[in-house]
């Protein structure tokens, strides 16, 4: 059900054809790149997260994790994420399909700067078996962003090319 209420919003933004679905899984970073043909890091991975009561989405490049200190930082409390067996009901998306497109009426979404050094990302596109292909400005738009974080490490950080749109 999930996918289907993306594609429609796809659809209508008229996106619709970047819209994938799969016959194997794209559950994981690893099974999405291979799903999609691009590299690891290119997956937009989106991680639901709370603060306090509140979710909130992160979305993060494939070969980012989220730093703790980093985290702190930003939210002013530790990282705590949702458990596997309330994310849909958080958020509006089972796990392995969750993406920042379609959630639930609340949920702050925010792109992590990870992203910044890709012209093209796909992330999930609301089940396990999905993405869509979307360049920067697109994910911040359709999104529907709260803004840019810097929560995540082990993707290159200060030394990374980050790509601006000219």
């Amino acid at each position: 059900m999930s996918y289907e209420r993306v594609k429609e919003y796809f659809e209508k933004a008229g996106l619709g054809q970047r819209v994938m679905h799969f016959e194997k899984s794209s559950a994981t970073v690893e099974e999405a790149a291979v799903a999609v043909g691009c590299e690891p890091k290119q997956i937009a991975k989106t991680l639901s997260f709370l603060l306090g009561t509140q979710p909130i989405l992160i979305v993060a490049a494939g070969d980012a994790k989220v730093d703790n200190k980093k985290f702190k930082a930003s939210f002013h409390q530790k990282a705590k994420m949702i458990p596997w067996d309330a994310v849909e009901n958080c958020v509006g998306h089972l796990p392995g399909g969750v993406c920042p497109f379609v959630i639930k009426q609340g949920v702050a979404v925010y792109l992590d700067r990870s992203l910044q050094r890709f012209e093209t990302v796909y992330p999930a596109a609301g089940d396990s078996h999905s993405a869509v292909k979307l360049s920067i400005p697109e994910l911040e738009l359709y999104s529907g962003s709260s803004g840019w974080v810097d929560v995540c490490t082990g993707w290159g950080g200060e030394n990374a090319v980050i790509w601006t749109e000219e």
